[in-house]
């Protein structure tokens, strides 16, 4: 990672380049930039909520290097060089996800807020664990909250999402 001075030594920005839904992109951050800024606000990818900015609600989910994390928590430099999904990355050739067509199927998007979040964590769920019960499901969701009416649907969508990729849709 390079750093890149001003003409003044204060605002120092470095250079990195992150990998977002397939895309490389070269770009310079303060030291102290928030990933999930980096993806609004330089990348434009708004998909990725900001919440709480605390870590608690998980709004701003993204996959890193296949796992979901808060891009709240995690300074743009932490992800210099690794691959980032983030939910505009889930669908495919205009074609949504399984995950994304059963949240749809199963009336799992609310005010959608929470949405983008619950996909990434279900997305990961089902690629380390295809058959997963209703308990995992749970425990995989658990760190994104819904305020709208609850988790019904969306353990259904998740469910729904594992029997549908079964099928082999």
């Amino acid at each position: 990672m390079e750093c890149i001075e001003n003409n003044t030594g204060r605002d120092k920005r470095y250079a990195i380049q992150l990998i977002v839904n397939g895309d490389s992109y070269n770009i310079a951050v303060k030291a102290n930039t928030l990933l999930v800024n980096v993806l609004r606000d330089q990348l434009n990818l708004t998909g990725t909520k900001k919440g709480c900015e605390l870590g608690n609600c998980g709004s701003c989910t993204v996959l890193l290097d296949g796992e979901p994390v808060d891009s709240c928590l995690i300074l743009a430099i932490e992800a210099d060089g690794h691959e980032i999904i983030t939910v505009e990355g889930v669908a495919k050739n205009s074609q949504l996800d399984t995950v994304q067509q059963a949240f749809i199927d199963n009336a799992a998007v609310q005010c959608g807020f929470c949405t983008p979040g619950m996909i990434l964590s279900a997305k990961a769920l089902l690629t380390r664990n295809p058959h997963p019960t209703e308990t995992e499901v749970r425990e995989a969701i658990a760190g994104n909250f819904c305020r709208c009416t609850g988790y019904v649907n969306i353990v259904k969508a998740v469910l729904a999402a594992a029997v549908t990729k079964d099928r082999g849709a």
